[in-house]
C-alpha cells in the first residue's frame, strides 16, 4: 500500500512548514513523540498531501499515515477530497516510519481484533459468501458472520443473489461465544456515511437551486427522485409537467436522470431524515408567460384533446396550456349531446382561438369554426328555383325536414306537399330516402331553407305562403316559378 516513488506527494508533505516557526514545529514534533498507535486504533487526521496512488494523513504521531487513494473514491469512482480535509481511518499495520491506514479493518488485521472492533464500533471488511435463511453469510477475517437481509442495505433488497461475492464494510453488532456467533450490519455504516454526505451536500445547495437526480419510484401522486445516494426528494404529480397529466408514467420512468428545482427542504417530524420537495416543471418557463405574444384571437391552431367533461373538451395547444371547446362549439352540422361523440382523448384536432383571458388563464376554443360554417354563402350557393337532391331526415305534421348537405337542412311545409303534383310520393317517403326538391326561399341569417316540389301546382296555399314576411321576394319567386312551369309544359 506504500507508494515510495510518489515523489510529488512527498514533496508536498512539507508545503506548510514555512508557515510555522521553528518553536512551533519543535513543540508539535515533541507532542507527537509522546503518542503511540496500536493496530486497530481509529485515527482522525488531516490530509497532508495527495499523490497519484496514495493519500498521506497526519496521524498525530511522529509517523505519517498512508491510505490507498482507491479506498477513498466515491460511488462514482471520483476522488473528492483535498489537502486539509479530515478523514476517519483505522490502523491496519504500522512501522517506525509509516502507519498503514484503511477505512475499515480487513484481512491485514488479526482475528483477535474483532472483539475490540465490536466494542469500539470499528468497521471491518467482509465478503458475502452465500444467501442463507433470513440473510447472508459473510466471511470476516476467516470467521463466519451473519448479516440479516434488512441490515445489508439502506434500500429494500429485492435480489439477494446479486450481493454474493461482493466485499463491503460492516459493523459488528454482536460478538458472542469467542467469535462463534457474530452478527454484522452494513446498513448502520451506510446510514452514517449518508448522514455525512447529506451534511456536505446541503452545505452546497439551497432552496431554489437546480440539481440533477435519478427517478427511483413512481406513485399515483408523484415521483421519488434520488439526488445523491441516501438523499431522496418527492416531486408531486402537479410539479412534473406544465401539461395536464393523469399518471407520472406519462412523462417519467424509473431510472430517468432529470433536472429538478429544490422547492423546500425541511426536517421530517417523525425521523431525522429531511423532507425535500422538488419540481420538474419549474426548471422551464411557464408557457402562459408567452401566450399573449404567441397567439391571437382568431388564430387557427392544432391541439391535442387532453380531457373530456360533460360540457366540452379541453384541448392542449402548447405543452402546459389548454383551452375549452364548449359542446356548443363542436359542430355546425349536428346537435352534440356528448363530447366523445365528436372527439377522443389523445386526438389531434384543429381549433380556432375565440378568446384568451390572461388574468384567469382561460382560453375559449372552437372546433366548428375551424371546420367552417356550411351556412356561410348559402344564399349564393342555393339559388331560388334551383333543383337539388336531398335525403329525408324527419317527418312532422307540419312538413318534411330534408337534409341537403351536412349541416344544412330545409323544410318542405305541409302546404307545399299538398300542392305538389306528386304529393303522394312525398307522403310515402321514409327517413333516409333521397328526393329531389326545389329551393323556394333562403334565409342565411336565420339558417332557414324553404323547399317545395319541382312540379308544384298553382293554388291558394302557394299564394298564402308567398304573402308571408318575405312577400316581395316570394312574389317575384312566384312569377319566376310560373314561367318555369310554362316552359316545362
Amino acid at each position: 500500500m506504500t507508494d515510495p516513488i510518489d515523489d510529488n506527494a512527498n514533496d508536498n508533505k512539507g508545503d506548510n512548514t514555512d508557515e510555522m516557526s521553528f518553536a512551533e514545529l519543535f513543540e508539535s514534533y515533541d507532542t507527537k513523540i509522546g503518542r503511540e498507535l496500536s493496530q486497530g486504533d481509529m485515527v482522525e487526521g488531516e490530509i497532508i498531501s495527495i499523490g497519484s496512488t496514495n493519500v498521506y494523513v497526519d496521524t498525530g504521531t511522529k509517523s505519517d499515515g498512508v491510505v490507498a487513494k482507491i479506498e477513498l473514491l466515491d460511488e462514482n469512482g471520483e476522488f473528492v477530497y483535498k489537502a486539509g480535509d479530515k478523514l476517519k481511518l483505522y490502523v491496519v499495520s504500522l512501522s517506525e516510519s509509516e502507519v498503514i491506514l484503511s477505512k475499515a479493518l480487513s484481512g491485514a488485521g488479526k482475528a483477535a481484533m474483532l472483539q475490540d472492533a465490536s466494542q469500539d464500533g470499528t468497521p471491518v471488511e467482509g465478503k458475502v459468501t452465500e444467501v442463507i435463511k433470513g440473510g447472508f453469510s459473510v466471511d470476516i477475517m476467516g470467521k463466519r458472520a451473519f448479516c440479516p437481509v434488512s441490515q445489508m442495505d439502506v434500500k429494500y433488497v429485492e435480489n439477494q443473489e446479486e450481493y454474493i461475492g461482493q466485499t463491503h464494510h460492516f459493523l459488528i453488532t454482536r460478538y458472542e461465544e469467542n467469535g462463534r456467533n457474530i452478527v454484522v450490519s452494513r446498513r448502520e455504516l451506510l446510514n452514517e456515511e449518508i448522514k455525512e454526505k447529506q451534511k456536505i451536500y446541503f452545505e452546497k445547495v439551497k432552496e431554489g437551486d437546480l440539481v440533477q437526480g435519478t427517478v427511483t419510484k413512481l406513485m399515483s401522486y408523484g415521483a421519488f427522485i434520488e439526488l445523491i445516494p441516501g438523499v431522496e426528494g418527492m416531486a408531486h404529480i402537479s410539479e412534473l409537467s406544465w401539461s395536464r397529466i393523469e399518471k407520472p408514467e406519462e412523462v417519467l420512468q424509473p431510472g430517468d436522470v432529470v433536472t429538478v428545482k429544490l422547492l423546500k427542504i425541511e426536517s421530517a417530524k417523525e425521523s431525522d431524515n429531511l423532507k425535500i420537495s422538488l419540481s420538474m416543471k419549474q426548471t422551464s418557463a411557464n408557457p402562459w408567460d408567452s401566450m399573449e405574444s404567441s397567439f391571437n384571437t382568431g388564430d387557427q391552431v392544432t391541439g391535442k384533446v387532453v380531457r373530456l367533461t360533460s360540457f366540452g373538451a379541453f384541448v392542449e395547444i402548447v405543452p402546459g396550456v389548454d383551452g375549452l371547446v364548449h359542446i356548443s362549439e363542436m359542430s355546425h352540422t349536428r346537435r352534440i349531446l356528448k363530447p366523445d361523440d365528436v372527439v377522443q382523448v389523445g386526438e389531434q384536432v384543429q381549433v380556432v382561438i375565440k378568446s384568451i383571458d390572461m388574468d384567469s388563464k382561460r382560453i375559449s376554443l372552437s372546433i366548428k369554426d375551424a371546420l367552417g360554417d356550411p351556412w356561410t354563402g348559402a344564399a349564393a350557393k342555393y339559388e331560388i328555383n334551383s333543383i337539388v337532391e336531398g335525403r329525408l331526415e324527419k317527418k312532422e305534421n307540419f312538413g318534411l325536414f330534408i337534409n341537403i348537405e351536412p349541416g344544412v337542412t330545409g323544410l318542405m311545409p305541409a302546404s307545399n306537399i299538398s300542392n305538389a303534383a306528386n304529393s303522394s310520393d312525398f307522403e310515402k317517403l321514409k327517413p333516409g330516402d333521397s328526393v329531389q326538391v326545389m329551393i323556394q326561399a333562403v334565409d342565411e341569417e336565420n339558417r332557414r331553407l324553404t323547399l317545395t316540389s319541382p312540379d308544384q301546382k298553382d293554388g291558394d296555399n302557394w299564394k298564402q305562403f308567398a304573402g308571408s314576411k318575405k312577400s316581395s321576394s316570394l312574389g317575384t319567386m312566384e312569377s319566376l316559378f310560373r314561367e318555369a312551369m310554362k316552359k316545362k309544359k
